[in-house]
């Protein structure tokens, strides 16, 4: 196929996140303003391996009209098998093949200008790889995570911290009707952004992220000061990525392709804790709640401006790049300063110490 001027291809990889939709809706617009066509590609890099062009959608003003306020993303996704160790079934058994080219080879065929990644840090790696076998490529970071390099912050954290503070208010008044510990898990991988923002906010008595290990004694010492105080309850935050000094993660085995899941750190604690203060403790997992329904008006803003910045990135031919928030503007970082590591807490970051000051425990 004979390359055509000015079309810009759209993915969506990797976990979703609230705001998704707003940044293809801005994509669209601002594409077809600089007379780009637009076309989306299904379920992240595996629209790429479709047969024909089944895995392809065409956009336009009219598609993506009223999705900028609806979570999820019309394209799909998918945060496991990526194409360079695709999960295959031979001879009855799960093998990781190098299906890459087979990427490179849709691209080429299709003849487009520009490939809009719209993924986490997983997704941006491979973006990045993708870069290197010369697709040009531009990144939009994605995470409720808040991990991302060069960002602050990706769009959908602040849903999912808003969805987390609301739950933790909710559970105060069950635990203190109880007199019990509650343990909120939220994700965040290896990163505490999201326990740190929702724990301050709804009020947490302990804190747990993976950049500060925790001890259970400590935490246990915290539970009894606001018994002695006459506060017979307490509401712990934990990063699914929190870990015991000198311990590990947890983890759930999720099979060949599959990303590592972390998870049960809140089960775990309410378990030790009930079993060490013989107290009564009960967990709660948010997960996916985190993620669904509807982006806040900062991450559909955000959402909408850094589809915006994607697209002028594409017109001014700046690939390997992604399109970055940095207060107050926007602007362009390139992808291999993103794909080598995660923005993660800093323990001597202003907000553990205004946690600390109001009161606030991190298990040590």
């Amino acid at each position: 196929m004979s390359k055509i001027k000015k079309h810009i291809l759209i993915s969506t990889s990797g976990g979703d996140a609230p705001g998704l939709n707003a940044v293809i809706h801005a994509i669209v617009i601002a594409a077809e303003k600089k007379g780009y066509l637009t076309t989306g590609v299904k379920n992240g890099f595996d629209g790429f391996l479709m047969p024909s062009h089944e895995g392809l959608i065409s956009l336009n003003r009219e598609s993506v009209r009223g999705i900028a306020h609806l979570g999820g993303t019309i394209l799909g996704t998918k945060n496991f098998g990526h194409p360079f160790e695709y999960p295959t079934i031979e001879n009855g058994h799960t093998v990781l093949k190098d299906r890459s080219d087979e990427v490179v080879a849709k691209f080429n065929e299709i003849g487009a200008t520009a490939l809009i990644v719209i993924g986490g840090d997983g997704s941006l790696r491979l973006a990045h790889r993708f870069a290197l076998k010369g697709i040009p490529i531009v990144g939009v970071p994605k995470t409720i995570d808040n991990d991302i390099i060069g960002t602050f912050p990706s769009f959908g954290f602040d849903t999912a911290v808003m969805v987390a503070t609301e739950a933790i208010d909710r559970l105060h008044t069950t635990a203190e009707a109880h007199e019990r510990v509650m343990v909120v898990e939220v994700m965040g991988r290896y990163a505490g952004w999201i326990a740190l923002y929702a724990g301050i906010s709804g009020g947490a008595d302990v804190i747990l992220i993976p950049e500060i290990e925790y001890n259970l004694e400590k935490i246990c010492d915290k539970i009894r000061e606001r018994e002695k105080s006459g506060m017979h309850f307490s509401i712990i935050v934990a990063a699914e990525g929190a870990k015991p000094v000198g311990g590990t993660y947890l983890t759930k085995d999720m099979g060949a392709g599959h990303m590592e899941k972390l998870g049960g750190i809140a089960e775990k604690l309410a378990v030790d804790i009930e079993a060490s203060m013989n107290k009564p403790a009960r967990h709660v997992v948010l997960g996916y709640l985190q993620r669904g329904g509807g982006p806040t008006h900062r991450d559909r803003l955000l959402g909408l401006r850094l589809g915006v910045k994607a697209v002028e990135l594409v017109d001014a031919g700046l690939f390997d790049h992604m399109a970055a928030a940095t207060p107050p503007g926007l602007s362009a970082v390139p992808l291999i300063k993103v794909v080598d590591g995660l923005k993660t807490v800093d323990p001597n970051n202003d907000l553990i110490l205004s946690a600390k000051n109001l009161g606030i425990s991190f298990g040590t």
